[in-house]
């Protein structure tokens, strides 16, 4: 990238930042040290992967991703995920831009928002797989929450094989685990078998580590996001095999002593993590084996105007942590295409830009 690119690049990210720009930015983190992260990379695979348990199919899949799109060959990946017509209803998902109904519109804002992977429903990616299978990474999403059920009921169901993901092309498989929910031990035993069966046949595994109970909320604060629940979300991901976890950016932590369950440990609160967005989401990546097992936060609902500004934060903060890059959605298609595309591309501009490197 020129200086000049760079420089231009950098100047439209402070002022997106706006008041939180030197905040984001100048942040030097003093809790888990950079140099004790798996950081991402060019040679990531072969600095981390290449001494795993994964096959050299899996290696090439892992290949795939990293090295396709606007992102390809800096280890960071930007990945549009559309699996909302399940997990939040077709209506609430695609009625801002109808567009969407169709999945082949789907697909083509991935590509043409430079974008490392498309991940989608099965019924998606079967309806266009012969077309696009070689034009771009398909991440086939293997279960999903459904709505239909009354009263709502928030579980994640398999909706398909590994078998069938493999036979539509796809690079790589995704699931869901609503950990904290009674439902979870059932998940985490279906979701391991799928990953495994998922490497046997050379694909790579995402998962989205996303918590879900009820009592998590307490006395007005949402422990959802909490860097250190989300943080243990992850750790069981990585034990899982996962090769990239998914996980919502923190927003407060010491979920475990609000809620008053499991363990956890002083030093969590006072040496590993600060308030700051970007130490909290650094013990994310500490959670994923110091980074081996790539973070990728997630993008989160479209709130109108903001969406541009909170996206490029939301970059800012996961790269400057040590993760992998963004999956975001909403954001992108719920908008006319030109401004998606756009989006897309102001996140993969953090990831391109030397200037901002880890805290």
């Amino acid at each position: 990238m020129a200086v000049s690119t760079i420089q231009n690049t950098t100047d439209s990210l402070v002022e997106l930042l706006g008041e939180q720009a030197d905040y984001l930015l100048q942040h030097k983190s003093a809790t888990i040290a950079a140099e004790r992260l798996h950081r991402p990379g060019a040679d990531f695979i072969d600095r981390v992967w290449a001494h795993s348990n994964r096959s050299p199919q899996v290696l090439r899949s892992l290949a795939s991703l990293y090295n396709h799109g606007r992102l390809a060959g800096t280890g960071y990946v930007s990945i549009l995920p559309v699996d909302q017509g399940l997990e939040h209803s077709a209506a609430a998902s695609f009625a801002p831009n109808p567009d969407y109904f169709d999945p082949e519109n789907i697909v083509k804002l991935a590509i043409e928002g430079g974008c490392n992977a498309v991940a989608t429903t099965f019924g998606n990616l079967a309806i266009i797989s012969r077309k696009y299978a070689h034009k771009i990474p398909l991440i086939v999403k293997i279960n999903h929450n459904e709505l239909l059920t009354y009263p709502n009921q928030f579980d994640q169901i398999m909706y398909g094989s590994i078998e069938q993901a493999w036979e539509l092309g796809a690079t790589a498989v995704g699931a869901t685990i609503y950990f904290g929910s009674k439902e979870s031990t059932r998940q985490i035993q279906e979701v391991a078998a799928a990953f495994e069966r998922a490497h046997e046949l050379g694909m790579a595994t995402i998962l989205w580590c996303y918590l879900r109970n009820s009592d998590f909320k307490k006395d007005g604060v949402d422990y959802h996001v909490a860097a250190d629940l989300t943080g243990q979300a992850n750790h069981i991901g990585a034990t899982i095999q996962a090769d990239i976890v998914k996980q919502k950016l923190p927003e407060n932590n010491g979920g475990f002593k609000a809620i008053n369950f499991a363990k956890t440990h002083n030093k969590v609160y006072s040496d590993l993590t600060s308030e700051h967005p970007i130490d909290l989401c650094r013990y994310q990546v500490a959670n994923s084996y110091m980074g081996r097992i790539g973070l990728i936060n997630s993008g989160g609902a479209s709130a109108g105007d903001s969406d541009l500004a909170d996206a490029v934060r939301t970059a800012v903060i996961n790269k400057r942590a040590g993760g992998m890059g963004l999956i975001s959605g909403r954001k992108a298609f719920q908008k006319p295409l030109a401004e998606g595309i756009n989006l897309l591309n102001a996140i993969q501009d953090v990831y391109l830009n030397p200037e901002i490197d880890l805290a």
